[in-house]
């Protein structure tokens, strides 16, 4: 599937509260990538006033879980199942950090996404490797 600002926006209004409170906001999608921003605010922060890493790995997840969503099948849903992080660098108040997910697999069961956070000047933040559940519709969990 191509690019596609159709799905930008029914992505963006599917969007569950706390993602909207982090204030993520997608920028371009995918089946084979997805890519979304978040505006590293003051009340997002650890002392220093730099970026929370449960804010980063959130961003994050929202993300790999969104790319599952736009691969499965009509009527399937998923949940993480597991999330690996590593942090590189911080992110401070005021700047912008951006999440680019691409897939390492997609199965029947579970799919597996890599999701680089970087700054505005392109600068590694964390590296998210998560892994989604694929659940059936037949057989919820």
């Amino acid at each position: 599937m191509a690019e596609d600002l159709d799905l930008i926006c029914i992505l963006q209004e599917r969007m569950p509260p706390f993602s909207r409170l982090l204030g993520i906001r997608f920028l371009s999608a995918s089946t084979d990538r997805l890519v979304a921003e978040m505006l590293v605010r003051e009340e997002l922060c650890t002392t220093p006033a730099v970026l929370h890493g449960g804010a980063i790995m959130a961003l994050a997840d929202t993300i790999g879980a969104f790319a599952t969503v736009i691969n499965l099948q009509d009527g399937y849903s998923t949940t993480t199942i597991e999330s690996k992080t590593n942090f590189f660098a911080p992110a401070p108040v005021g700047t912008k950090v951006t999440g680019e997910c691409i897939p390492l697999h997609r199965g029947r069961r579970t799919m597996v996404w890599q999701t680089r956070v970087t700054n505005a000047s392109g600068r590694l933040i964390a590296l998210v490797t998560q892994t989604q559940m694929v659940l059936d519709p037949q057989h919820p969990t």
